[in-house]
Parts: C-alpha cells; sequence; structure tokens
C-alpha cells in the first residue's frame, strides 16, 4: 500500500467536499522533521486562491471532513495552512506486520501493466566501451528493474551503433590496409586512425561516405566485414554488463542495422504526411517550434544529399517499430542531456507523422557529465578516454586494497569477493545517488567512503543487521510466534524472507517509531522512481533508513530485551535488511551479510 497516496486520496475528498475543484492537489509529502508529524499536506494555499478564501479557514474544514480516524493519532493545522498528519502507532504496528509477511515489502502491483520500452546503453560499435556510456546503463537498468518489480512488462532496447559512417571509415581504412581481420583493441586504433585520415583527407572521406551508402544499400563485401566487427564488440560489451550486474543480454541488442530496410519507408511516408522538403539536395522536415536563436527553422534532416540516412532516420524507424510492433504504452530513451533538442526533434515528428500515437508516452530521460576533479569531463591522467573495464578493476583494486587493511586474516578468495562487490557496488551508487540530470564531480575517496550516502555505508548497514542474527542464532521464538521467518544457514549466512501473516510487532519508543514511519515509505519511493525515472531517490531513502535503523539499534537493545518484545525487534530488523536489500537491489547493487 502507498500510504502517501492513500493519505492523498481522503485529503482529496475533503478538498472537494470543502468546495474545491475537482482534481486540486493535496501535496502530501513525509514531514521533513518529527515536530510537524510524519506527513504534511501543502496544497491548501493553491486551493485557497481558486476558491478566494482564507487557507487557515479552509484548512480547518479539510481537517474536519478529513476520515483519517482509522490512520492519523493528531491530524492539526499549522502556520498559514499545512495540515500534519501523525500516524497511530496501532496503525503503524498493523502495517508493519503486513508489511513483514509481503515478499513485495508492500508494492502493490498496478491495476494495469504497461508495455514499456527502455532504451539504454547504446554504446558505439568496433571500440571499446568508456566512462561515457556507464550513466546510462547503468540508470536504464535500475529504471527497468524497478518497472519491472512494479509489475510492468519492459522491454529492454540496446540501440547499438553498428552502421552510419564510423563503419564507413573503419571498413575504408581496413580495405586500404589490406586486412579483413583485426581484434577489438585493433580495431579501436584503426578507428582512431581512420577518423584522423578521415579529418584531413578529403579523398579518403569521400570514399568513406560511399562506403556508408554501400553499406545501407546491402554490399555483400562490406556485409562481412560488418558482421565481424559487430560480433566482436557486442561479446565486448556483454563482458562488461556481466560484470556490472545489468540485466542487458545481446539479444537485447537492436542497432541502427535493424532498421536499414524501413528507412526509405519511413522517408516515404514522410513525405506522404506533407511534411518532407528538399535543402541543398538533402530531405529534411521543417518544424516551426525549432528555431535558432536568429529565427531560422532547424531542420530534421532524413537523408542526405548523397543518399545515405542519418540517426534521426533510423530513430524514427526505432520509435515506429516501439509504438507498433512491440504495443509500447511508455518509451524510455536514457540518454545524454546534450541529446534533449534531437530527441524533441524526432519525437515531435514521429507525432506528426502518425508514427507514434499521443497516447504512447514519449521521454528522454537526460542525464549530466561524469566530471573529474579539475571539473572537465573525467579523463586519463594523459587526458584520454577512461576504457570502462579499466575503471571497474580500479575500483576492484582499491576496494580490495581497503578489505585488506581493515581485514587482513580474511583469506584472499574471500577478500577478492568482497572487494568485487564493495567496489562494483561503489561505482554503480555513487553515480546513481547523484540526480542524473545533474554533473557531478567522480571521486574514488568518498565512493569507497564507509561514511555518508554511499555503497559501502549501505552495504555495511545490511551486513550489520545480518550480524544480529549470527549472533541471537537461530530465532525459533520469533518463529512460533509467527512474527517473521529468518534462519541462520550452516555457513553463518543469514536467510530473510518474508514471514507469516500476523506477525506481531510492538512500536515502544520514539526511534523505534521513526524506523516504523520511514520501513513504510518504501512502496511510495518506489513509485515515485518508476514514475520520475529518479534512482537517485531511492539512494537518499535507503541512507535515511540505514540512518533510522541506527538510531534504532543505538538506543533499542534488541537480543537483551525480553518476549515479546525481542521478537518484535528482531522482526523490525529483519524487515528492514529485506527492505535495505531488496532497494540496492533495484539499484543494481549486490549485497554482503559479512564485510
Amino acid at each position: 500500500m502507498n500510504l502517501r497516496r492513500s493519505l492523498e486520496g481522503r485529503l482529496l475528498k475533503a478538498l472537494a467536499d470543502a468546495g474545491a475543484a475537482p482534481g486540486t492537489p493535496a501535496l502530501v509529502a513525509p514531514s521533513t522533521s518529527p515536530k510537524f508529524g510524519d506527513y504534511q499536506a501543502n496544497g491548501i494555499m493553491a486551493a485557497a486562491r481558486q476558491l478566494k478564501t482564507a487557507p487557515l479557514a479552509l484548512a480547518q474544514k479539510v481537517v474536519s471532513a478529513a476520515e483519517l480516524g482509522d490512520v492519523a493519532e493528531k491530524i492539526e493545522v499549522a502556520g498559514p495552512g499545512f495540515i500534519n498528519i501523525t500516524l497511530k502507532r496501532e496503525f503503524l504496528e498493523r502495517r508493519l506486520a503486513e508489511a513483514v509477511a509481503d515478499e513485495r515489502l508492500g508494492v502493490a502491483k498496478p491495476q494495469a501493466a504497461q508495455a514499456v520500452v527502455v532504451d539504454y546503453s547504446g554504446p558505439n560499435l568496433a571500440k571499446e566501451m568508456h566512462v561515457g556510456h556507464l550513466r546510462s546503463t547503468i540508470i536504464g537498468d535500475a529504471l527497468v528493474r524497478t518497472l519491472e518489480f512494479m509489475g510492468h512488462n519492459v522491454i529492454r532496447q540496446n540501440h547499438v551503433g553498428d552502421w552510419g559512417t564510423q563503419f564507413g571509415m573503419l571498413t575504408q581504412y581496413m580495405a586500404d590496409m589490406g586486412r579483413s581481420s583485426a581484434s577489438l583493441s585493433e580495431l579501436e586504433s584503426f578507428y582512431r586512425q581512420a577518423k584522423e585520415r578521415f579529418d584531413r583527407d578529403a579523398d579518403f572521406a569521400e570514399r568513406s561516405r560511399k562506403a556508408v551508402a554501400l553499406l545501407q544499400a546491402g554490399d555483400q563485401e562490406l556485409m562481412v566485414a560488418w558482421a565481424v566487427y559487430t560480433r566482436l564488440s557486442l561479446a565486448h560489451c556483454q563482458e562488461l554488463y556481466d560484470r556490472l550486474g545489468v540485466l542487458l543480454k545481446e539479444a537485447d541488442a537492436r542497432g541502427e542495422s535493424a532498421y536499414n530496410a524501413d528507412l526509405p519507408e519511413v522517408v516515404k511516408d514522410l513525405d506522404k504526411a506533407g511534411l518532407l522538403a528538399e535543402s541543398r539536395g538533402a530531405k529534411c522536415v521543417f518544424l516551426d517550434e525549432f528555431k535558432d536563436k536568429s529565427g531560422e527553422i532547424l531542420p530534421v534532416i532524413v537523408r542526405k544529399s548523397d543518399g545515405a540516412y542519418l540517426y534521426a532516420t533510423t530513430d524514427l524507424a526505432a520509435l515506429r517499430y516501439r509504438a507498433r510492433k512491440l504495443k509500447a504504452d511508455r518509451i524510455l530513451y536514457v540518454h545524454d542531456a546534450r541529446q534533449t533538442l534531437h530527441f524533441k526533434q524526432v519525437f515531435a515528428v514521429a507525432r506528426k507523422a502518425g508514427f507514434v500515437p499521443e497516447s504512447v508516452s514519449l521521454e528522454h530521460i537526460g542525464f549530466g557529465t561524469m566530471m573529474g576533479a579539475d571539473g572537465r569531463p573525467f579523463k586519463t591522467r594523459e587526458g584520454g578516454t577512461v576504457k570502462l573495464m579499466a575503471l571497474l578493476d580500479e575500483g576492484e583494486k582499491r576496494a580490495f586494497d581497503l578489505v585488506s587493511e581493515k581485514n587482513p586474516d580474511l583469506p584472499e578468495p574471500r577478500r577478492r569477493e568482497i572487494a568485487r562487490v564493495v567496489g562494483i557496488g561503489a561505482v554503480k551508487y555513487s553515480d546513481l545517488s547523484q540526480n542524473r540530470t545533474s554533473d557531478y564531480v567522480f571521486s574514488w575517496d568518498k565512493m569507497l567512503s564507509l561514511d555518508g550516502n554511499t555503497a559501502p555505508y549501505m552495504q555495511y548497514a545490511y551486513a550489520r543487521i545480518c550480524s544480529i542474527f549470527r549472533k541471537g542464532g537461530e530465532p525459533a521464538s520469533r518463529d512460533r510466534q509467527g512474527a517473521g521467518m529468518s534462519s541462520v544457514s550452516r555457513d553463518g549466512s543469514t536467510r530473510l524472507t518474508a514471514g507469516r501473516q500476523g506477525a506481531g510487532v510492538l512500536i515502544k519508543d520514539p526511534p523505534e517509531r521513526a524506523l516504523a514511519v520511514k520501513l513504510l515509505q518504501f512502496p511510495e519511493i518506489v513509485q515515485v522512481v518508476a514514475d520520475e525515472c529518479l534512482p537517485n531517490l531511492l539512494c537518499g531513502y535507503l541512507f535515511e533508513l540505514a540512518g533510522a535503523f541506527m538510531g534504532f539499534y543505538e538506543t533499542c537493545p534488541v537480543l537483551q530485551s525480553d518476549e515479546p518484545l525481542k521478537s518484535s525487534r528482531l522482526t523490525i530488523c529483519e524487515l528492514t535488511a529485506r527492505t535495505i536489500r531488496k532497494g540496492l537491489d533495484l539499484l543494481g547493487i549486490e549485497t554482503l551479510e559479512q564485510m
């Protein structure tokens, strides 16, 4: 149950009863301080302006009309019209018991599941993935995991760059060298050399452009070389996805080449729709809503004068495929914010051409840049592009050094496994904890810290809770009382699963209550992440949850308490661990039961 939405629904009814227009938002959110209760409704001022009445008077009417007796211990009006809601202890105890018994931790499935296409990662092939691909890959994966957990039908699409100018340059360069095959590292080196030659040699540039057109036309010799290059590249990408714990598989890769046969049809259909115009021999779409600073309309070029197609043409074909063939209700493009104009134009053309109906949501999930300490895009010390594999190697190495320093007696294989989970998790969490719309500064020291909103801190919080069950042994008394299902296996690991219906939970002390409220906010956080595509909100929630648990653990004895309080507090510990583990799993981050 989404508690925030439930409270909003009841307050919306009370607002309507008080005369507010239908749909007036109640704007319910968790309170920023316990002195304001557990939740606060901030929509009264806007509603009062519409009704031309005093906010305080309207707030008092809403409080009188609100049917919250089964939920709220106290409802009060504060300031110019805020409504503060303090939840009943009995309500919290009941809801916690329900969450303990629910393997979904209270997250309800949608009444109508959507088909959601998520386009993410999208590296250009024929070269290794670099840090510039990290954000799209892991943000997209977190959204995929969250939407799938919510109950939606998620279709992963890795729109790889396996076509176009880079392959024209590469195949032409390889042909000039008399080479038909190469390793991926050689291909990347050849690509750099081809690009340098393309920029300075007009004849080579022209031959490369012709090679692009020939490739798009299905030239057999070029197709054979292209197939070799793409296989090498996709194998490299999959190795990285597996190492990152990303759900993408080779079957999810549907690159630009997949739409090649449909590109002439896209151009024809744009012409039929009356959208096509010619400019300097190129086929373009001009839309009045896209103009530069001088007032000139910015064209969407769909076919160049030499007959070659562009990214926009392929993206239009992909949109049509996803709307018509995949029957998408929602399409998310998780790509760099610098592509905002491109996606706005492509979305607008697709709508006007009838490729995508208005009922399908088109969303560009833009993100900022990973920056170095110098405030510039993250580079190697020599100023080159940082390979993603090298970044992960460095993360694991630094984590191994840290683990070895703190736990030198652990067997090396165990230290290496901890380093893998912590190192990869640190790189991912450091990125995901940032608001995706902002640039952020990459820092090894910060991301591997055991203090603050980091993966090691969250992983340690989870491991610390697991240690409670190892210290307490098999919680047989809890099992008999139905307070939850947790057991310690022979190897000392803790199995945390959903408890049985009717689990007993008691809330006695203020830190216990604060933790209970935070635990019950998990479903609403998951919903917001799914709706707004902001994984950092889940990171922030988990950090606050871990902090609330530490406050509880330091002031509320668990194993030293008498029954039934001991069983209740073990249940709360168990639910906290399950919530942290599920939250990190939605972010694509592994947990450890011992660190």
